[in-house]
């Protein structure tokens, strides 16, 4: 398995560095929120691989989307299938984005590290959405979901401070 590339993750700029201080009960960046803060995986800037993020709450599918309807939002450049999805996200984008930044759920509770993802490696648990790094991992992260939330619930911070240390 590869790891995130660290040029990827800095795609979002100086957002890194507000979500580690965030992280840390400091406020940067005009007081951003720690939800506002965090990193997302990007691929040439374009987050969840050009999938619709409310599509997997309103589709219950990956579903592709378009950049004819892309919006940015916390460094990265989100597509959606329709102007009703992108306006949706829009008005609650921390309800659509997936946990982690995007990243593998799994990666970050078992390992502690950053793993791209598949976005056809999904699941929403209460409301919700996480994405694994393939179909492997994703069933390795279903035999314990709530734990391996709590681990990465509580990795997360530290993820984000030796990041913007590297």
């Amino acid at each position: 398995m590869t790891t995130f590339n660290r040029r990827t993750l800095l795609l979002t700029g100086g957002v890194l560095l507000a979500g580690a201080a965030s992280a840390t009960g400091y406020s940067l960046w005009g007081g951003m929120s720690e939800e506002e803060a965090r990193p997302f995986y990007t691929e040439d800037g374009v987050a969840l691989r050009v999938t619709d993020p409310v599509a997997y709450f309103t589709e219950s599918e990956p579903t592709p989307g378009s950049a004819e309807f892309a919006a940015d939002w916390n460094g990265a450049t989100w597509h959606f299938a329709s102007a009703e999805n992108r306006d949706q996200f829009l008005a609650d984008p921390e309800a659509y984005a997936p946990q982690f930044g995007g990243f593998c759920a799994w990666a970050v509770a078992e390992k502690g590290e950053l793993y791209s993802t598949d976005p056809t490696a999904w699941k929403i648990v209460d409301d919700k959405l996480y994405l694994n790094f393939n179909a492997g991992i994703q069933k390795k992260w279903e035999k314990d979901i709530p734990g391996f939330i709590k681990a990465a619930d509580n990795r997360w911070p530290d993820i984000l401070a030796e990041a913007q240390a590297s």
